[in-house]
């Protein structure tokens, strides 16, 4: 006898084939002549049986590849299924699809005009509970996609089990699964045209395995319990940062330290959030920048092709313990600035590269969408999803983690349209111009909401060009950053200091320049990690002569660096002086400080950073021509430099001499616009940091000798190689 043919619907057809955008349609439970059908597709089944108030009734297989489905009288207000798994027995499992799940239509609307600021609220995976069942729901932007699916553990990766339900013209594609929790892991299977179909990372994850693994995360991240209210509610009352003392300890966490004993294995975040964050204060630094901490595929990117916008890397554990981190930090009185980089991303397969099979985040010209230097591509700023994903993870750090700045990466990159590429290799804008509008756009945005919703807040910009008024406000037609990096600043200083000493008189120029534009930016001046990397040799190694002038140099560039007018930055090692250029790879030199010349050095740099934040004329008028004024930076044939720090109260005074020999000046005459006690803040040549101990006897009383212009004037010795603070008292 013939068997009788079964007749599928296109529905279930397209259901068994993976390819259908509206699973509800046909799963789940659906109003039908006779009452109510329920229908499942479970692949991997022997048998399916609905448990219904107490009650089993057994399903029918309607279709060989695994759809079954029952009719009952009347639409049950909850049920189960039965299901004898080939592999894995019986086990009872709630319908993802008896819970219909959507997003409001105001946040449908703002996310597609790009100003919705809050995404990670909606998109990515969220534990919550639907008519009291707990579970996971899924959201992700995938608009050109004909069919995308939660795969996971909980489902053998197998993408025909929990397809997704697109919302429409938004792009947007959701599903509730219940009994789903924290830690499970799990991808999008991305079907679209031609043939394409990828298992994605989800862009939103709040947590990924650790590499080589790419798999996301389920993470709650608002279960933590905060402890750090004194120092958020100072912060929001503190805005004037631009008048307080900012020193930057930036830090790579992988390389800072590592636990030899178990594998040369990283710290975690709860550990360093004991070890370095003591050291840190100890130091005296106001703030920590950490090298990249979002998740990324490559050690050797140093966080800097980043993956997870919305993930803290697992590499040293989970986002609670990060929290703990900053949560310590604010504790401890210290501030967490995170190192963010919007500007490229990294092309992995499992990231955010062709993500539903069209170029959705990035360009689809390479003109205009990849940095062939780095092997990356480029986000497309003027579509506006791509915008509110960035302008939303800017929000995410400092609304989630609690982190009190970010630093831009490479900013030039996003600014100029024929950034490292020759001619015909990029498009002028829709002016003629090389300017890329909607990166200046996007960073002004994300400027504004950032001071906007979060008081206090720093914005730093690594930005190495003449692009004018990078850290003036978006009103006054600026970028909007608080601080910009001091390039130009860095690279003349290390240009100078890398000389020998006998030929400095005649480079004098490069180490006044700075002081020609020092106040038409809010500058940071960065001794970053850029700079001890790539045969550049470590700031100690740059330095010339013999062992002693080396150290002599370092002292008296940090001493520089620490009275010019202007935020800190200083990378880690370099406290120390750390004779090896900085590896990703093992730890810093912790040995070399039980020697004098290191640990007298950080010395050296602990007492700048007390005094930096002590003295209110080092740090009060950072960023105005009030704050600064020369004494003489003509003696060129004796490299020598003298300046005055000076803070918002009359007489609030800090004599700088800077000796850039190896030969002891003594009766150097420095003219003092006020008379009075000069007391010796600090020497850098003192025996406490190493040195001969030439110096000035804990201070000189000012002359009415009228010198360089002033009325009064000090008569002073500036050691080798060495340089002295005075500070007026009153």
């Amino acid at each position: 006898m013939a068997k009788k043919k079964v007749e599928y619907t296109e529905d279930v057809q397209r259901l068994v084939d993976a390819n259908h955008y509206n699973p509800y349609g046909v799963l789940g439970p659906q109003a039908v002549e006779g009452g109510c059908r329920i229908r499942t597709f479970q692949p991997h089944a022997k048998s399916v049986t609905a448990l219904v108030n107490g009650t089993k009734y057994t399903m029918e297989k309607v279709h060989p590849h695994g759809i079954y489905e029952v009719v009952l009288p009347e639409e049950p207000a909850r049920y189960m299924y039965e299901v004898d798994d080939r592999e894995h027995g019986v086990r009872e499992v709630e319908d993802p699809y008896a819970y219909r799940v959507t997003i409001p239509d105001t946040d449908l609307y703002l996310f597609g005009e790009g100003t919705h600021y809050r995404t990670f609220d909606k998109m990515g995976a969220h534990v919550m509970e639907i008519d009291g069942v707990s579970g996971v729901r899924f959201t992700v932007w995938a608009p050109n996609a004909d069919r995308v699916s939660v795969i996971g553990d909980f489902n053998r990766w197998d993408g025909r089990i929990h397809p997704m339900q697109n919302l429409g013209a938004s792009g947007i594609w959701t599903v509730f699964l219940p009994g789903l929790g924290l830690g499970d892991l799990y991808k999008f299977e991305i079907r679209g045209k031609d043939g394409f179909l990828a298992h994605k990372s989800d862009p939103y994850a709040f947590s990924g395995e650790l590499r080589p693994r790419t798999a996301s995360r389920v993470w709650d991240i608002h279960a933590y319990e905060w402890q750090d209210e004194a120092w958020m509610k100072s912060r929001r009352e503190q805005t004037d940062f631009l008048n307080r003392p900012v020193s930057v300890y930036e830090c790579h966490l992988g390389s800072w330290k590592r636990v030899a004993d178990e594998g040369d294995r990283f710290m975690t975040y709860r550990e360093l959030a004991e070890d370095l964050l003591q050291y840190v204060k100890e130091l005296g630094f106001t703030h920590i920048e950490l090298m990249p901490v979002t998740e990324h595929p490559f050690d050797g990117s140093w966080g800097y092709q980043t993956l997870g916008y919305y993930a803290v890397t697992s590499r040293f554990g989970t986002p609670d313990d990060f929290k703990y981190f900053v949560d310590r930090c604010h504790q401890e009185g210290i501030g967490v600035i995170l190192d963010w980089v919007p500007a490229h991303f990294p092309k992995d397969p499992h990231g955010l590269s062709y993500f539903d099979g069209s170029h959705l985040y990035e360009h689809s010209d390479p003109r205009k969408g990849e940095h062939m230097d780095w092997g990356t591509l480029i986000f497309n700023y003027d579509r506006n999803e791509v915008r509110t994903f960035l302008l939303s993870s800017a929000m995410f750090w400092a609304d989630v983690y609690h982190l009190d700045g970010i630093r831009v990466d490479a900013v030039a990159s996003m600014l100029y349209l024929d950034y490292s590429r020759n001619a015909g290799e990029w498009v002028p804008n829709e002016f003629g111009g090389r300017e890329n509008l909607g990166a200046v756009s996007f960073l002004k945005e994300f400027n504004e909401i950032v001071h906007r919703e979060y008081p206090g807040f720093l914005t730093f910009a690594e930005e190495s060009t003449a692009w004018p008024m990078v850290s003036r406000p978006v009103y006054l037609g600026g970028l909007g950053f608080g601080l910009k990096w001091n390039m130009g600043w860095m690279n003349d200083t290390l240009e100078y200091i890398q000389k020998e000493a006998i030929h400095r008189k005649y480079h004098h120029g490069e180490i006044t320049f700075s002081l020609i534009y020092a106040f038409n930016e809010n500058f940071i001046l960065p001794f970053s990690h850029d700079e001890v990397v790539h045969g550049k040799k470590s700031l100690l190694d740059k330095m010339p002569g013999d062992a002693w002038q080396k150290f002599a140099n370092l002292r008296l560039l940090y001493t520089y660096m620490w009275t010019h007018p202007g935020k800190k930055l200083l990378f880690m090692g370099s406290e120390f002086g750390q004779w090896a250029e900085w590896n990703s790879n093992a730890q810093l030199d912790w040995h070399l400080t039980q020697y004098e010349p290191h640990h007298t050095l950080r010395n050296l740099v602990r007492d700048l950073n007390h005094l930096h934040q002590q003295i209110p004329a080092l740090h009060e008028l950072d960023f105005s021509g009030e704050g600064f004024e020369w004494i003489d930076l003509h003696d060129s044939e004796q490299s020598i430099l003298c300046y005055l720090r000076k803070g918002k109260t009359p007489g609030d005074l800090v004599v700088v001499g800077l000796n850039f020999t190896p030969v002891v000046r003594e009766n150097y005459r420095m003219g003092v616009p006020l008379p009075g006690y000069y007391r010796e803040l600090l020497n850098s040549d003192s025996e406490l940091y190493g040195g001969s101990n030439q110096g000035n006897s804990g201070g000189v009383q000012s002359e009415a000798t009228p010198w360089m212009g002033r009325p009064h004037s000090v008569n002073v010795t500036l050691p080798p190689l060495g340089a002295v603070l005075l500070r007026l008292e009153s």
